[in-house]
């Protein structure tokens, strides 16, 4: 398709990625929109450095080509360079959303969707302010490489999102209903999930009394420990963090006892969603890289210049955010692997504890530290009172040996509103979740 110079490495990315964004709030249409934009990024590497471009004339892209060989000095041996020999040469058409391609919804039908449910919340007198979200992504992207890769493929989300303010008997709480998929008719059909949710909401927001702080065993719920997963560790395993940092690699050493023995952590780009990578922004096919692998530090996250630094091998995590980006290391779907206990064991072995349920939000990377926005009190094996909890805390390390029962339940959750966030490149989708976990001597405040 392109002419690429020789003695040089050259590869080339394009998108043609379409938006559908609609918001209202309370009951009032505020954005109704879609958008479409296309571009290509444009890469190539001498031994010594890369040049970038970027684009949104896809039409000459060739010029583009030509012009950043000028900057570059030829090498005949590009081709036995440690880092070019580490890019992958897949080729073929990877679509896979010909007959459910969110492309064929009309925005009417999108909006009355969002729409069907409003009669909840309206009708539900404790909601005082509330926003309805409909928001969907497809993205087509191909890759070309002077290597010989030449590739097609897709990928697309879509959900309805509401946020609500509950005010029951002068006490308040905000809230949210998510859900994220890449087939739309599986967003017809939630009005009684969106009702159920909201119904738990009011109940916990007139029941909740303040947490005594201390230290407790804490269950995490799915979300929860999505979080803690990707926030706590998972950037922690992204290695363009450790090149060049002796102190992060010596503490990051492959084969290193990290975590009890039945704790592994996982990041693949092959489940649908979110997280969806069928190949990342180097041409890299995805792969199922185990960061721990029964409580042994067994990998990292890298791209092809990761990987020859480190001499490992790539793993399908060079990400951008879009054409205007060059990729680094980012995760995609990353999670607990399920365990051997149910959700109702992990409580009943319980004297004193808390369940978290749902958060505001997470952080962490030494120390973590997690602002929950649902958590109930666990007495004598059984779910208690509802709580309120500003913020749980603990060392991550330290966290890791003390997980002391993981669920055969496993959710795998995604997100279209927000995202990953590094360097510059927010807000990049992924996809996180897991099992249940008991946490032993975890501080709530």
């Amino acid at each position: 398709m392109y002419i690429f110079p020789e003695n040089l490495y050259t590869d080339v990315r394009l998108e043609d990625t379409s938006i559908s964004e609609i918001t209202y709030q309370n009951g009032e249409l505020r954005q109704n929109l879609r958008r479409n934009h296309k571009g290509g990024f444009i890469r190539i590497f001498d031994g010594q450095r890369w040049y970038y471009s970027s684009t949104t004339d896809t039409d000459n892209i060739q010029e583009e080509i030509n012009k950043l060989a000028l900057m570059a000095k030829e090498n005949k041996k590009i081709n036995e360079n440690p880092v070019v020999e580490k890019f992958e040469i897949n080729t073929g058409e990877f679509l896979q959303f010909k007959e459910n391609d969110i492309l064929n919804i009309s925005q009417e039908e999108k909006l009355n969707l969002l729409k069907s449910y409003f009669s909840i919340i309206e009708d539900t007198q404790e909601i005082k302010m509330w926003r309805a979200i409909y928001i969907d992504h497809k993205t087509t992207k191909q890759f070309f490489s002077s290597k010989g890769a030449d590739l097609k493929f897709d990928y697309q989300t879509c959900a309805v999102a509401f946020r609500y303010s509950l005010n029951v008997d002068g006490k308040t709480l905000d809230s949210s209903y998510d859900k994220t998929t890449i087939d739309f008719n599986e967003l017809k059909a939630l009005h009684e999930k969106l009702k159920d949710k909201i119904d738990k909401d009011i109940i916990y927001t007139k029941g909740a009394k303040p947490i005594n702080p201390g230290k407790y065993t804490v269950i995490f719920s799915p979300i929860a420990a999505g979080v803690f997963t990707h926030e706590s560790f998972g950037h922690k395993s992204e290695a363009d963090f450790m090149v060049g940092d002796e102190t992060m690699m010596k503490e990051w050493t492959i084969g290193k006892k990290v975590g009890v023995d039945n704790l592994s952590i996982v990041d693949r780009g092959d489940i649908p969603g979110s997280g969806f990578v069928p190949f990342d922004d180097e041409g890299t096919k995805h792969n199922k890289t185990y960061l721990i692998k029964d409580g042994i530090l067994s990998g990292r996250l890298h791209s092809s210049v990761t990987a020859e630094s480190l001499k490992e091998n790539t793993t399908g995590n060079a990400r951008a955010l879009n054409f205007e980006f060059e990729p680094i290391v980012r995760m995609t779907t990353t999670y607990i692997e399920a365990g051997d206990k149910t959700k109702e064991e992990l409580i009943s072995e319980v004297e004193e504890g808390i369940l978290v349920e749902d958060i505001k939000h997470g952080s962490g990377m030494s120390t973590f530290t997690m602002a929950p926005s649902i958590a109930y009190m666990i007495r004598d094996g059984k779910i208690a009172e509802p709580v309120n909890v500003a913020v749980i805390s603990g060392n991550v390390m330290e966290t890791l040996y003390e997980i002391d029962g993981i669920s055969k339940e496993i959710e795998i959750l995604s997100f279209s509103l927000g995202g990953c966030g590094k360097f510059e490149q927010w807000p990049l989708p992924v996809g996180m979740g897991g099992p249940y976990i008991r946490v032993k001597n975890i501080t709530v405040q």
